[in-house]
């Protein structure tokens, strides 16, 4: 509904990776200030406990009705965990700020293993560039092609396995935009059919 939803989505995506229960963000804030950041509960330190992530996030697409991420599994059934925390958690920040109630999200989760390295790269675009896809412009949507790019210092991602493959960014924006014609070209045919 506006930015602070979206910096919120951010919180959540980055607050629930993690192997640890956390509670609630609300919750969670509270007991760092209690704590000062330092050690939780179980005695980790709070550097030890970032480093216990679920899941690795390779890059995203936040739109206003939907959400797009690759993910590369940090322990087992990371993805699982990782996008019922998120959903879960958000879900419940949303629907009491907008003093609303039911499901957030329509329809199943939907998933795709990513079988070999050019279906990595081709969805890399498609995550990246999904706001051109849908037509949404820049602002509408935030997306890590800025990071991949090169254009913001932020690295919310784990940008390595897509980019060491490019001799540099500029190889890999070429790449992205010569691939998204055919991303939309195929989009356009499956409506079409539909």
């Amino acid at each position: 509904m506006n930015q602070n939803d979206i910096r919120r989505f951010f919180q959540s995506m980055s607050e629930f990776n993690t192997i640890d229960p956390i509670g609630s963000i609300f919750e969670n804030s509270f007991r760092k200030a209690k704590l000062g950041g330092g050690a939780s509960k179980s005695g980790a330190s709070k550097s030890e406990r970032s480093n216990r992530k679920l899941v690795k996030i390779i890059c995203f697409c936040l739109n206003p009705n939907h959400y797009h991420l690759i993910l590369k599994q940090a322990t087992s059934q990371g993805v699982e965990k990782f996008i019922h925390k998120l959903a879960t958690g958000y879900t419940r920040y949303f629907n009491l700020k907008h003093q609303r109630s039911g499901v957030l999200f329509q329809g199943p989760f939907k998933a795709v293993h990513i079988k070999n390295n050019e279906q990595l790269l081709h969805t890399s675009v498609y995550v990246n560039l999904n706001f051109k896809i849908h037509q949404l412009g820049g602002g509408a949507s935030k997306s890590s092609w800025d990071e991949y790019i090169g254009k913001t210092e932020y690295n919310f991602c784990q940008k390595e396995d897509i980019i060491k493959q490019f001799k540099n960014r500029k190889d890999y924006e070429k790449y992205a935009m010569d691939t998204l014609p055919g991303i939309i070209s195929r989009k356009e045919l499956l409506n079409e059919l539909e």
